[in-house]
């Protein structure tokens, strides 16, 4: 199953954060958001359908393709039991165990600091950002 989200990037993308990463239905980001990589998404966990949020659910290992402008970057981690999926705005991907009702993903081989410096950069511009869910 794929969800797909577009959201844009903003001249303040940094992608420094080094345990979690973000996209947000809000259309603004301060230099403090080192962990957001995208605004204005098109969806939020409120949009996700029951099929896919069951599916998380389960647990399994499950992947992000994160595309910008033609590059590509792989997210993979795990799903989990208690994941509420309910925040309106934020989506995030997190290297931790940690869960609340922001958490997509939980366990992640990746941050924000480990994103493609030349995806940061197309971000910076701007750039679309398409953010598919493949599970």
């Amino acid at each position: 199953m794929e969800f797909i989200i577009k959201a844009y990037g903003h001249k303040n993308v940094s992608a420094k954060h080094k345990t979690t990463l973000e996209i947000t239905k809000e259309d603004y980001l301060t230099k403090r958001g080192d962990c957001i990589i995208g605004i204005k998404a098109n969806k939020s966990m409120l949009d996700f359908p029951d099929e896919l949020k069951n599916k998380i659910r389960e647990g399994g290992k499950f992947r992000i393709e994160i595309e910008v402008d033609g590059l590509k970057e792989i997210i993979e981690g795990y799903g989990h039991r208690d994941l509420l999926m309910t925040h309106p705005t934020d989506i995030v991907i997190r290297k931790s165990s940690y869960i609340c009702p922001r958490t997509l993903m939980i366990k992640a081989n990746k941050g924000a600091r480990d994103i493609n410096r030349e995806i940061v950069k197309k971000l910076q511009e701007g750039k679309e950002l398409i953010f598919k869910i493949i599970v």
